[in-house]
């Protein structure tokens, strides 16, 4: 690390292939410390980001710099401070796994002993110690996947960049690799993840970028973005059968905080004024009134739900 205070900025980023406009104008920051999820459907273009990020592609348009390093003006040290986990995860067959990350540390120019702490290092961190002799194409596709991410790792990047790096894993080996995302932001490791995987990404990444063919549609954290769809908290209530959910409405609709009230068959939807209305002071309310309420429940925007509204098509 060169820089004293540093991060990824990204500017203006273009990327065409001949009239397609794979990648247009996208800007946008990644801190040292921070998760950040690169969201968008199949051929949004986060491929295509990533490769140039990775220093893999030249962009049309706009720059990216690492700190004070550009990928046009000095590629050879950007490429030295990032790690790149590609979505197609490919290794050498008839290596094992030491010599297999033993190969990237020297093609990384780590000499000698710094070379050997390095592989043994990274084979304790990635779990991989007990496989460490044993031939890459025997492991399963979640040993590959931490092979892949431990490649990426052995020259200590500053970044990591990663390409739907939990598809296809099992649910404990994608709790698994989130818990090494974390331990590796707790570091001071930027760390850039793209996924279609949404309320994956909602558990553990700070902030987020949604991008949809190829232009970026709207960034922040995962909560102001949920804030954003959803200013207006809104509490489920269903009422049990043989109840009248229109006395019900006009009961709701006359309390404090309150601001609207819709009816569908037995539930009710009410949307607070502000705050999210307190449920037990709805029952009560109704309970009063002699109409009894099966269940209730919060109703906060997610990942997801931020997802479908920025890229359906109907943006503002």
């Amino acid at each position: 690390m060169n820089d004293a205070a540093w991060t990824v900025r990204i500017e203006g980023l273009s990327r065409f292939f001949g009239t397609l406009k794979a990648v247009h104008q996208v800007s946008f920051e990644i801190h040292p410390g921070e998760i950040f999820g690169f969201i968008g459907p199949n051929g949004a273009g986060k491929t295509t980001t990533l490769k140039i990020l990775a220093t893999l592609d030249d962009p049309d348009e706009g720059d990216v710099w690492v700190g004070s390093d550009s990928i046009l003006e000095a590629p050879d040290r950007v490429r030295g401070r990032i790690g790149f986990v590609p979505d197609r995860q490919g290794v050498y067959s008839n290596l094992s796994v030491r010599e297999y990350l033993d190969f990237f540390a020297r093609a990384y120019s780590l000499k000698g002993e710094k070379r050997r702490k390095a592989v043994e290092a990274i084979l304790n961190f990635s779990g991989l110690e007990g496989l460490a002799e044993r031939n890459c194409e025997e492991l399963s596709k979640g040993m590959r996947q931490r092979l892949s991410f431990a490649r990426a790792l052995i020259h200590d990047p500053d970044v990591l960049l990663l390409d739907e790096p939990m598809e296809g894993l099992d649910p404990r080996a994608r709790i698994e690799f989130r818990e090494l995302l974390t331990v590796l932001a707790q570091e001071g490791k930027a760390i850039l993840i793209s996924s279609h995987i949404l309320t994956e990404l909602a558990e553990f990444v700070s902030r987020v970028a949604i991008l949809e063919k190829g232009r970026l549609v709207t960034t922040g954290r995962v909560e102001d973005l949920a804030r954003e769809l959803a200013p207006a908290p809104v509490v489920r209530l269903r009422l049990r059968d043989g109840q009248d959910p229109a006395a019900a409405e006009r009961l709701l609709v006359q309390l404090p905080g309150v601001r609207r009230v819709e009816v569908e068959g037995q539930v009710l939807r009410v949307e607070g004024d502000g705050e999210a209305p307190e449920g037990d002071r709805l029952v009560h309310a109704l309970y009063g009134a002699g109409i009894r309420v099966q269940s209730f429940d919060s109703q906060e925007a997610n990942l997801e739900d931020v997802f479908l509204k920025f890229t359906r098509g109907d943006l503002a």
